[in-house]
């Protein structure tokens, strides 16, 4: 079997046309531009490869796949996330599980409440995460992400950010016993009694910050 790759048009040509000097040469000159042509149709299925696309070219995709909230400031592995998902994104857009997943992309392990997990005011929901925000405009991203995808109907409650700290508190104290014998008309000395309790705990700390979106 000859791989496409590495095949070259004088090898297809007949034998007599092969011999002729003028179109071996013609062949050879037109074989590299076939060469990248065949190395292009990988292109044609870049969903599939979208793991060897550049980010310029998975900014096209995100063209083609209409996602709505992208943002060319992502990293690359989010931008090929963005766009590897963004059909099941559509299909199930306006969905808890559709926001969740979206959000989940440039925040990891984010979970959406349904106002009724938590006693809200119904069409109300809330967000929580994990993840850091160091940057001033993750906020705002944030906020666009969970709009684009959101129902019409339904409304942000908050955005809480959860941390867990984890400190160590040291408490102790010591308890000494002496005890005392005498015997009568011997007497003798026993040595005195004494023991040491020792007493600890660690307690652990969870830090909630709590952000509103602007109403609009």
């Amino acid at each position: 079997m000859i791989d496409l790759t590495q095949v070259k048009l004088a090898d297809i040509i007949p034998q007599n046309l092969r011999n002729d000097p003028n179109v071996a040469a013609i062949a050879a000159a037109l074989d590299q531009e076939l060469q990248a042509i065949t190395n292009a149709i990988e292109l044609l299925t870049p969903y599939v490869h979208i793991d060897q696309l550049t980010s310029e070219q998975v900014d096209e995709l995100v063209w083609e796949s209409h996602v709505d909230f992208y943002d060319t400031s992502l990293t690359i592995e989010q931008k090929r996330g963005l766009v590897r998902e963004s059909f099941q994104w559509h299909r199930r857009k306006g969905t808890p599980w559709a926001v969740e997943q979206v959000v989940s992309i440039i925040f990891p392990g984010a979970k959406v409440a349904e106002w009724y997990d938590y006693g809200g005011d119904p069409y109300h929901f809330r967000v929580e995460t994990e993840q850091a925000m160091t940057e001033e405009t993750d906020l705002d991203r944030l906020f666009r992400i969970i709009n684009a995808t959101k129902r019409k109907s339904t409304w942000l409650e908050n955005v809480t950010i959860k941390r867990n700290i984890e400190a160590n508190l040291y408490f102790g104290g010591i308890i000494s016993e002496y005890k005392r014998i005498e015997i009568h008309p011997v007497a003798f000395k026993m040595e005195d009694v004494s023991s040491t309790i020792s007493m600890g705990g660690v307690t652990s700390i969870l830090a909630n910050t709590t952000i509103y979106p602007e109403v609009r």
